[in-house]
C-alpha cells in the first residue's frame, strides 16, 4: 500500500542548495518512496536559536509504501550520511534536517515521531515552501489548509525569501 508524506528540508552548514539537493535526491533514490513534487529553495532566517545562519529550506511530497517510523528510520540514516552529527543544539546549526510533517493525516505521538509534526504551523519556513507545492492540503488537527496556517502568522523574525 501506498502513502503520500510532506518532509521538510533543511541547511546552514556548508552549501545549503547543494546540501538540499543532495538530501532530496537521497530521499528520492531510497527504496520504497517516490518523488511526486519538490518546492523551490528558500533562504529563511533562523527561528528559537537565532545566533546561526540562514538556512535553504525545501519541500517534498513523496509517495512511499514505507510505515512512519520506518521512513523516518530512513530519512534518518539520509541525514547521518550527509555528515549530520548526533546531539547538536536543539533548533541549533545542522548540514541536513528532513522532518516528516504529514504522513496521510495520520495524527500520533510517539516518543520518537509526532505527526503532524507539532511546531510546522508555526513557521515561515515551513509553511512557505509547502504552499509551493500545495497550498489546500489540510491539517488534520487545525482542520485549517496551509495558506489559511500560514496567513494566520506574524512575520516578525521569520524572514523568507525565494532562492535565487
Amino acid at each position: 500500500m501506498s502513502h503520500i508524506a510532506y518532509i521538510s528540508i533543511g541547511s546552514n552548514i556548508g552549501d545549503g542548495t547543494r546540501n538540499c539537493d543532495r538530501g532530496i535526491a537521497a530521499v528520492a533514490a531510497a527504496d520504497g518512496i517516490e518523488l511526486l513534487e519538490r518546492s523551490k529553495l528558500f533562504l529563511t532566517e533562523p527561528v528559537d536559536y537565532l545566533d546561526q545562519p540562514w538556512f535553504t529550506n525545501a519541500m517534498i511530497k513523496i509517495r512511499t509504501s514505507l510505515e512512519p517510523l520506518e521512513l523516518l528510520d530512513v530519512l534518518k540514516q539520509i541525514e547521518r550520511e550527509a555528515g549530520r552529527k548526533p546531539h547538536t543544539v536543539r533548533f541549533g546549526p545542522r548540514v541536513l534536517d528532513l522532518d516528516i510533517l504529514f504522513y496521510e493525516d495520520m495524527v500520533l505521538d510517539s516518543d520518537v515521531l509526532v505527526l503532524p509534526h507539532p511546531r510546522m504551523h508555526k513557521r515561515h519556513f515551513v509553511l512557505r515552501p509547502f504552499c509551493d507545492i500545495d497550498p489546500t492540503v489540510e491539517h488534520p488537527v487545525y482542520k485549517k489548509n496551509i495558506q489559511e496556517l500560514f496567513d494566520l502568522l506574524d512575520e516578525q523574525g521569520q524572514k523568507v525569501q525565494v532562492h535565487e
